[in-house]
């Protein structure tokens, strides 16, 4: 039986960064208030293939993994030993590496969409080089995008406008107002938004910037449709791989949807947990960054190489499309088994890249207590989840058994609670956004 001891030391060590750091951490999915504050892990001590353990000496297996950064799983050895091995051969030259030619060539080799090659230390950097160079290459300003592109100022100055039937409350203190109209966002799916966007300022658009897919299949002829009013409107169309891609296909979502952007923005998953990313595109458009201040010391250090050229090796010679969808199906499977023993009207939905829980209820207002809920009784049966599985290659089919019966017995104090009153089961402070993307 599984033994939680709870997270004294983490709550310790949360309330002294509340001093130190401005918001309590560096990455505001990782804020405490994203899950079960008082009961689910803040601080891990170490991890290993698909479970950590945190700093009070609780393990768990881990659906989040780095909000998918994890892809092979923790501390694979394949990967740290070839970052070892570069380590004691130095970890930056003053000179250029030509690993940085080798990692270009294998981007080449694996995404549709890449000709050339920018590399970047994450995501948000590389789309506010996306976004440069796209501007650059067009000599026009707005970007229209949909899903979530970071914290640059080119991408948050949207929060300038009123677009009331999109999500936002990302702010906009210290972004400058005169970005304001630079960047429009469209939903998830609204073909008929984006062509007014296009005709309303006709002319003006550098580029579409998108994640080509989130939680589940674009419409039919979505993607095909966004491409042609892109080069119909000489914009260029780009493709915000970072989360999306690379467990449904090792070329992204554009390999397993056969749609070819200009350009294409990748990060997290082609490194497994080491800084590393890239904005790879068409030559005609790539080439014109020469031309551009775009400059970094550590963007091609040779740890952030040799883990990127190593990690997408690994994922083609494990054919972790395959696994991957054995893996989501199989959790999928196991979760909804669970779901019919409780009783409880829910299912899992969701791409087998990353599947999640829903739970239907009589009133909405009630969802971030019931989901506080059962992230706080996973917690303590030693599950890390948010709601959602997404997995890595590291990931067994023991894994997913304790996971479905953690789930199991979580439902049943769910199912419990929406009988007979939330509150009296909540150990947790109540769930709360930790980011507000401006989406659908």
């Amino acid at each position: 039986m599984y033994e939680y001891k709870g997270v004294k030391k983490s709550m310790e060590i949360y309330e002294e960064a509340g001093k130190v750091i401005p918001g309590y951490t560096q990455l505001r999915s990782r804020l405490a208030s994203g899950f079960a504050e008082g009961v689910s892990p803040i601080y891990a001590d170490r991890a290993k293939g698909s479970r950590f353990v945190d700093v009070d000496g609780n393990e768990y297996i881990d659906w989040v993994n780095a909000v998918s950064a994890i892809i092979l799983g923790h501390h694979d050895d394949v990967v740290d030993d070839a970052v070892k091995e570069q380590i004691d051969r130095g970890s930056i030259f003053t000179v250029n590496s030509p690993k940085e030619v080798e990692l270009a060539n294998l981007l080449i080799e694996t995404i549709p969409s890449a000709e050339m090659v920018k590399f970047s230390k994450g995501g948000g950097d590389a789309c506010a080089t996306a976004a440069r160079i796209a501007r650059g290459a067009t000599g026009k300003e707005i970007i229209l995008f949909s899903g979530y592109h970071g914290w640059h100022d080119w991408y948050q100055s949207a929060n300038y406008l009123d677009f009331p039937d999109l999500v936002t409350g990302s702010g906009t203190k210290g972004v400058p107002k005169a970005l304001a109209g630079t960047a429009i966002p469209f939903g998830e799916g609204d073909i008929d938004r984006l062509e007014k966007l296009f005709a309303d300022h006709k002319g003006e658009v550098a580029a579409v910037m998108m994640e080509p897919i989130r939680s589940n299949n674009p419409p039919p002829g979505y993607l095909e449709a966004v491409k042609q009013l892109c080069h119909d409107n000489e914009a260029v169309l780009i493709f915000d791989e970072v989360s999306c891609g690379w467990r449904i296909a090792i070329g992204g979502a554009q390999e397993y949807y056969g749609i070819t952007p200009d350009m294409t923005v990748v990060a997290k998953c082609i490194s497994n947990g080491y800084p590393m990313g890239a904005v790879v595109g068409k030559r005609e458009i790539m080439q014109e960054a020469e031309d551009m201040f775009i400059s970094s010391s550590y963007w091609s250090d040779n740890i952030g190489l040799t883990s990127s050229i190593t990690t997408i090796r690994e994922l083609k010679r494990r054919d972790s499309p395959t696994r991957f969808r054995e893996i989501g199906e199989n959790i999928r499977a196991a979760v909804k088994e669970a779901i019919a023993d409780v009783g409880i009207s829910a299912d899992v939905v969701g791409l087998s890249k990353s599947p999640a829980l829903h739970i239907d209820l009589p009133d909405e207002s009630l969802r971030p207590k019931v989901m506080t809920l059962f992230i706080q009784e996973m917690a303590k049966r030693g599950i890390h989840t948010a709601g959602g599985f997404m997995a890595t290659l590291a990931h067994t089919d023991e894994d997913i058994k304790i996971t479905a019966d953690a789930a199991r017995e979580a439902l049943t104090v769910v199912r419990d609670g929406l009988e007979g009153g939330l509150d009296e089961l909540l150990e947790a402070k109540e769930k709360r956004e930790s980011i507000q993307r401006i989406v659908r």
